[in-house]
């Protein structure tokens, strides 16, 4: 079987994409995250973020084609293969509510008026980070 060919038209995803209730999971140990943690394939993170954040596709495929022409540049994998754990950490945050909450807060406090805040900001992006990788390892 041949693989699916990737649309040039944004938005469009070239595979069946599950529904959030398809992701949902109704175990104890979820309560947390209303998405369980993907498999850590480019598909199968591609579609959880199509899921719990569409809009970050383009985003995804970009950094991804940016992955591969770099990796042409230098004549190496190590650029695409690491594009697997950044985006499985993107992931990580997106698909739960509070994690994303935090990092959004952490970002948007990197350059406030106020130093105390500025001074925690990276602290707080770490700290936000550092979960989701966490999360990701299960």
């Amino acid at each position: 079987m041949l693989a699916p060919r990737l649309s040039n038209r944004p938005g469009r995803l070239p595979w069946p994409v599950p529904s959030r209730e398809d992701f949902t999971s109704t175990q104890a140990d979820h309560v947390h995250e209303p998405v369980p943690r993907p498999e850590q394939t480019p598909d199968a993170l591609r579609a959880a973020l199509a899921v719990v954040d569409p809009k970050r596709l383009p985003e995804m495929q970009r950094t991804e084609d940016e992955a591969f022409a770099r990796a042409v540049r230098w004549q190496s994998l190590s650029p695409v293969r690491s594009r697997v754990p950044a985006r499985a950490r993107g992931v990580g945050i997106a698909r739960r509510p509070d994690l994303a909450a935090r990092h959004a807060r952490a970002k948007s406090n990197l350059e406030p008026e106020d130093a105390a805040t500025a001074r925690e900001a990276p602290r707080e992006l770490s700290a936000v980070l550092d979960e989701a990788v966490k999360a990701v390892r299960g």
